[in-house]
């Protein structure tokens, strides 16, 4: 049994696919750097210990509250965050020296925000992308990580992508959400491929407008279920060779 002076924190690594035209990542080409990063959300300590530092949003875990009420709870509290579309947790850190002072355990929590989505968040939140975090208090960092390789996992056998994306989207707006969220490069012929054989998308009937040369105008989709389910439990999304 945990000592009395243990405390219980709950906190979420909240993802959004986002632009950031003026970020350039070690290695990416001019083109590469208007692409879209999958980003996470922090907000900057005020205070000691390791005030300046920036951090996953959460805090302690009410007395009268389950552990995702809670992560509910404190994004809409701590970063006015008042709807994720998928929210799930991760795992527990219990390491007795993650924070200085009392022992605190954190349940960790992984959140997605679609596409178009533009929370106002307050002036000490903002995005940042995960391939270049700034400095991060205590073990959120780590925390950050082992979300982005969860994540990574659920989009090879699940639909999990649907968090990420718009209510309808062309296969490319697609193709660019899965590149962010995997951190490389997949085929949009491939992609589609794969998931209408696992029935993942349903054809919209709609067309998105031509762009500025012209053209066929690019097909709709949507995602057939708006709620976690398997698809494939033995697939596996790689890089290319």
């Amino acid at each position: 049994m945990p000592n009395s002076n243990t405390t219980h924190e709950v906190l979420t690594a909240v993802f959004q696919v986002r632009h950031f035209p003026d970020h350039i990542t070690a290695g990416q080409s001019g083109d590469a750097r208007h692409a879209g990063e999958l980003a996470v959300l922090l907000w900057q300590r005020a205070l000691d210990p390791q005030a300046g530092a920036w951090s996953l949003p959460g805090g302690l875990l009410h007395e009268d509250e389950d552990l995702t009420t809670s992560a509910r709870r404190q994004l809409a509290e701590k970063v006015d965050v008042q709807e994720v579309s998928h929210l799930e947790q991760l795992s527990v850190f219990s390491d007795p020296h993650r924070v200085p002072g009392p022992r605190t355990i954190a349940s960790t929590f992984l959140g997605l925000v679609p596409l178009p989505a533009d929370p106002q968040l307050p002036p000490d939140t903002a995005w940042h992308p995960v391939s270049a975090l700034p400095e991060t208090a205590f073990d959120h960092g780590t925390v950050v990580r082992h979300a982005r390789t969860r994540l990574a996992a659920k989009l090879s056998y699940t639909n999990i992508a649907f968090g990420l994306a718009p209510d309808e989207f062309s296969m490319s707006t697609l193709r660019e959400i899965y590149c962010a969220a995997l951190g490389y490069q997949v085929d949009a012929t491939n992609l589609q491929r794969v998931l209408g054989r696992r029935g993942v998308l349903t054809p919209t009937g709609n067309t998105a407008p031509s762009g500025r040369t012209g053209g066929r105008p690019a097909a709709l989709y949507r995602f057939t279920d708006s709620t976690l389910r398997v698809t494939d439990e033995f697939a596996a999304l790689r890089p290319p060779s």
